[in-house]
């Protein structure tokens, strides 16, 4: 689908890397790999805030026979240094290392969330907000956190984001009483247990989200089932937003009949509209690395969100290689939109979304787009 209002708003020439966290720790001149990936929510003065994920990478990495990775320490960011005939680096996010049974890798980038205020209607940047960025501040965050997601329940606004480590990869909490500044309050979900929406509202009384656990083993569904067995989105509940507990019935599965769903996962937190829960999510089909990213729409029962009453398979978004034209050369991977935050406009929805991993998005999509 396409619509009027679609366009970047930010992106990594509008990141001033001299107030980066980074600044004055590494002997290394560092980039923007991205600025993508982004939460939104609204703020008190009606302002839109969006939460962009900063990738910054090394310029050049690989120097003196090793390749190199960022890591936070105590307050610091180091450099880790890997010779190449341990690494594999065919993938430009990151670099897988030999010789292990498991799957190993470290990353080209550290990133931390950049708070973005816009104008109302999200297509103007009002103010950059480095001195509330978020960044690391704990042993399990060493590789950076990523990708925000923003809710408001209750008053208070609950941001959830991907914490990278050794230890973990972790999906981590954070809240707010004004919707710009956060405070981290602990892990919410352990290893591999990501793309977490914490829906807009609670229901029969509890909170509830969307999580995406992976994993390298899946159990086949019978033959012939309308399901195919892989990463899905699954549903929990807490009583307080840090306590989460497994809901027995699935979420949203992937269809046998596409491969266009195969591996899926949360995209913006549900929100309540007069047929259920709205939640746009991402479908990703194979294709060489990375694979092909799209947005897709689902509405789910207000009483009983483990019901979808409303789906359609086209996608909603899909990559527009138009809007990134002027970013030629800064792109590094294709075929990819992350949809990650959305905001009620009145007769229209805000939606934000990482375009090729690379600038942040926004669109404009009518309420008449999800009807029935």
């Amino acid at each position: 689908m396409t619509f009027d209002t679609d366009r970047l708003v930010f992106g990594p020439d509008d990141v001033d890397l001299s107030r980066s966290p980074l600044a004055g720790h590494l002997d290394a001149e560092t980039y923007v790999l991205g600025a993508f990936n982004p939460g939104l929510t609204r703020l008190p003065n009606g302002n839109l805030a969006m939460f962009v994920r900063i990738a910054e990478a090394l310029r050049k990495p690989i120097f003196d026979g090793h390749v190199h990775a960022i890591r936070w320490e105590d307050g610091a960011y180091v450099l880790d240094a890997w010779p190449l005939e341990l690494v594999d680096t065919a993938d430009p996010r990151k670099f897988l290392i030999h010789g292990g049974r498991w799957r190993v890798m470290a990353l080209t980038s550290l990133s931390w969330i950049l708070p973005v205020e816009l104008t109302p209607d999200g297509l103007e940047v009002v103010a950059v907000h480095y001195d509330k960025a978020i960044t690391p501040q704990a042993g399990f965050q060493c590789y950076g956190v990523e990708d925000a997601r923003v809710s408001k329940v209750d008053g208070r606004w609950l941001m959830t984001t991907c914490s990278v480590s050794p230890e973990r990869h972790c999906t981590t909490l954070y809240s707010s009483d004004n919707g710009l500044d956060y405070v981290l309050e602990d892990i919410v979900l352990d290893h591999q247990n990501k793309d977490m929406l914490i829906f807009e509202g609670k229901v029969r009384g509890k909170f509830w989200a969307q999580t995406r656990p992976l994993g390298d083993l899946y159990f086949a569904y019978p033959p012939g089932s309308e399901w195919r067995a892989g990463p899905s989105i699954n549903l929990a509940t807490s009583p307080d937003a840090l306590h989460w507990k497994p809901h027995r019935e699935p979420g949203i599965r992937p269809h046998s009949a596409t491969v266009a769903t195969a591996r899926m996962g949360g995209g913006t937190p549900p929100i309540l509209t007069e047929d259920g829960w709205l939640t746009l999510w991402h479908g990703v089909e194979p294709k060489e690395i990375v694979g092909i990213y799209r947005t897709y729409w689902s509405i789910l029962d207000r009483d009983d969100p483990t019901k979808v009453v409303r789906t359609q398979h086209p996608p909603l978004l899909e990559a527009n290689p138009e809007l990134t034209r002027p970013l030629e050369d800064k792109m590094y991977v294709r075929d990819v939109v992350f949809t990650t935050g959305i905001a009620d406009a009145g007769d229209h929805y805000v939606v934000a979304s990482g375009e090729a991993d690379l600038a942040c998005r926004i669109t404009h999509i009518p309420k008449s787009a999800f009807a029935g």
